[in-house]
């Protein structure tokens, strides 16, 4: 069943019946400065009085055009036009419409299939669930039923580079875009590649003049160490999706950020070069508040050396799951924590074990995994350590489920 949690408070979930757990999910990736800071929740407070929702259609208002000056100039580079929506999916799908129009503004009307890569996940809409793995991902059981994408695996050394490289000039004519998650792949199966092999998959997108598109709706805002991942890479995608820990996880919001390049495919005074989508809830105050409170803590707390710190934390307290039998991998990138095994059975059991311990993981496809809210003390984390380890170790032994 699931669990009934009566409140929240810093890194801790309190449940109806008296347990109190540590978040070792920080509500998916989301709530990276803990749970109700007040900070936040005295913004979110005031915006509610004075105004907690109008339409953005023939309308502005100063919290959407504070945040989306804010965003622009901590993204890198001239990714400064922001089109906010309502969630991750939804930012996706706007970046595809975005990728296609673009070509299609230019006359290039062929231009309309993705790529994507092994492991991908990039939401549960339709358009964003043919970007996910055909075969390994939740939506496999929607083959035939979504648009056809190209799916390859992310290029590892020069020759699986210029394998891709060759495929981008194979098909630069049909191809819109290339959508990845820098650095780290979250629901896919939490896989981790280089800096400098996102910077080569950048490279080969602008050798064939084929969009990049980062989905950092997951690793954005702090979590793989610095505040978006594509920095450790030095790259400017032409665009990026926004979402999760934006709104610190106090409220549903995201954003698709394009360059001026991409903007100016749109910028005409033929009405059917615009973008025509608006959703209803796009810019909602009340989230653009939480955002911008958001970013003030970023500014002036120290989350990013806190990350880095939780980076180190993990890599000595998950150590120890190497020499456990059905272990495969153990990885860490930023605050984010990863012990791979063999496969996975026995989850409700093992999910069960967790709560046990007093800490919130839920494994999934072949990972163990925590992403703790980058407030978490060393105390706290330590506790999710020693649990990863001890359930991990417990879980080694049982019998295979058949």
């Amino acid at each position: 069943m699931p669990l009934a949690v009566e409140r929240t408070e810093g890194v801790y979930l309190h449940l109806s019946d008296g347990r109190r757990l540590i978040d070792g999910l920080a509500s998916w990736w989301s709530a990276c400065h803990g749970y109700n800071h007040p900070h936040v929740v005295d913004a979110m407070h005031r915006q509610l009085d004075t105004m907690p929702h109008v339409m953005f259609g023939g309308i502005n208002h100063e919290p959407a055009l504070m945040l989306a000056r804010r965003l622009a100039a901590l993204l890198p580079g001239d990714l400064n036009r922001v089109f906010f929506c309502d969630s991750g999916s939804v930012a996706v799908e706007v970046a595809m419409k975005i990728a296609i129009q673009f070509h299609r503004n230019r006359g290039q009307r062929g231009r309309t299939r993705f790529l994507s890569f092994a492991n991908a996940y990039h939401g549960d809409t339709t358009g964003a669930m043919s970007l996910c793995d055909p075969e390994r991902s939740m939506h496999a059981h929607f083959e035939g039923a979504l648009l056809q994408q190209f799916n390859v695996d992310i290029p590892r050394d020069d020759d699986s580079m210029q394998r891709f490289q060759s495929l981008l000039e194979q098909h630069r004519d049909r191809l819109a875009g290339v959508f990845i998650e820098p650095l780290v792949q979250g629901a896919g199966g939490m896989r981790f590649h280089s800096p400098e092999v996102l910077s080569s998959i950048a490279q080969c997108c602008r050798d064939n003049d084929v969009l990049l598109i980062a989905d950092e709706l997951a690793t954005g805002f702090g979590r793989t160490g610095t505040l978006f991942a594509i920095e450790q890479a030095d790259i400017v995608p032409d665009l990026i999706c926004l979402g999760k820990a934006l709104t610190a996880g106090m409220i549903g919001m995201a954003a698709t950020v394009a360059t001026d390049r991409v903007f100016d495919a749109f910028w005409s005074d033929d009405a059917s070069k615009a973008l025509m989508h608006g959703p209803t809830f796009m810019a909602n105050p009340l989230a653009c508040a939480a955002a911008g409170a958001s970013l003030d803590l970023f500014q002036r707390e120290p989350r990013l050396d806190q990350a880095r710190t939780i980076e180190a934390g993990l890599s000595e307290l998950l150590a120890p799951c190497r020499q456990i039998d059905r272990v495969v991998d153990v990885r860490v990138k930023g605050a984010i924590g990863v012990v791979q095994v063999d496969s996975l059975d026995h989850v409700d059991r093992l999910r069960d074990m967790f709560i046990r311990q007093g800490v919130l993981i839920r494994p999934f496809g072949d990972c163990i995994y925590t992403t703790p809210p980058l407030v978490i003390s060393s105390d706290e984390l330590e506790k999710v350590g020693d649990a990863i380890v001890s359930v991990t170790r417990q879980w080694a032994r049982w019998p295979r489920e058949s």
